[in-house]
């Protein structure tokens, strides 16, 4: 019974994994960015979130209704000055990680290096769970999962359904074709770098339900957010939910059944098997650009 409650809690834990990692994995796949300043713009989230929640007593996740639209325009504009600076996609790796350094030095300036929790009268969250029958469902990574669900479907519907879908998945098989052939990809780019921030609010105010909030959070989401993109396939949206899920099962069920020190060695030994036999992800079925015929 542990090991299926801790398979059940992984599982939605991955739901938070796959909502950090969605936004990454369709930049760096659909406009060729590998954009890390993603990270910094959940970090901002987390702590607007807990700004907005402290100082005006807003329910936290309603919090998402003003960081959502201010992580939109940030992203967007991200993503412009990328275009407008023509920043190739290595390069982009070096710049957005310079963002990055820039954005946890501004956290750490103005909310301090130390670690922040919201309290319970304005979080209760934290500690809320359901019950059916004998598992336990922790509010906050049932909200996570829930996120990354609709995220995902809305995403996939737009690039398998939509002429802007079809705009975006033209863009990242062949820019100069798609423009030729009347594609505005300006516009097109702004709009997933927008959505990609707005992914990057939602992300940031579910972890500022449940964890406490520290400037350097950000680099402790790399190993698992990029194992999470590249196990999913890179612009793969619903792979990347798959693969979200596929980590936190197996490093709760890892840390139930031996120790939390053993899950990391565990997680990282299978997703480098997995990509040594499947190097393109173990969630690909077609590519970036044929995920969304």
């Amino acid at each position: 019974m542990t090991i299926a409650q801790a398979a059940l809690t992984g599982a939605l834990i991955g739901g938070l994994y796959a909502l950090m990692a969605t936004g990454l994995s369709v930049t760096w796949g659909v406009l060729r960015v590998i954009n890390l300043a993603h990270f910094a713009m959940i970090l901002l989230g987390a702590y607007l979130t807990y700004q907005l929640a402290t100082s005006t007593g807003l329910d936290p996740i309603l919090t998402v209704l003003i960081t959502g639209p201010v992580l939109f325009v940030v992203g967007a504009a991200v993503q412009w000055a990328y275009d407008r600076l023509h920043v190739a996609e290595f390069t982009s790796l070096l710049v957005s990680f310079g963002l990055l350094i820039i954005a946890i030095q501004a956290v750490t300036l103005i909310w301090s290096a130390d670690f922040l929790r919201m309290p319970g009268d304005i979080n209760p969250y934290a500690t809320e769970s359901w019950t059916v029958g004998r598992f336990v469902f922790p509010v906050t990574t049932v909200l996570a999962f829930g996120l990354a669900l609709v995220l995902v479907a809305a995403l996939h519907l737009v690039l398998r359904r939509t002429f802007a879908g079809r705009g975006m998945r033209a863009i990242a098989q062949d820019r100069a074709v798609a423009a030729a052939f009347g594609v505005d990809h300006q516009r097109l780019s702004l709009v997933l770098g927008g959505v990609a921030g707005a992914s990057a609010a939602a992300a940031g105010m579910v972890f500022a339900l449940t964890n406490a909030l520290s400037p350097t959070a950000a680099y402790e989401w790399f190993g698992i957010v990029f194992a999470v993109v590249i196990l999913g396939g890179i612009g793969q949206v619903v792979g990347t939910f798959a693969a979200g899920v596929a980590v936190g099962v197996v490093s709760a069920v890892v840390s139930a059944a031996w120790s939390p020190a053993t899950a990391p060695i565990v997680l990282f030994s299978a997703i480098v098997l997995a990509l040594v036999l499947r190097p393109q992800g173990l969630f690909t079925l077609r590519s970036v650009v044929g995920a969304g015929r």
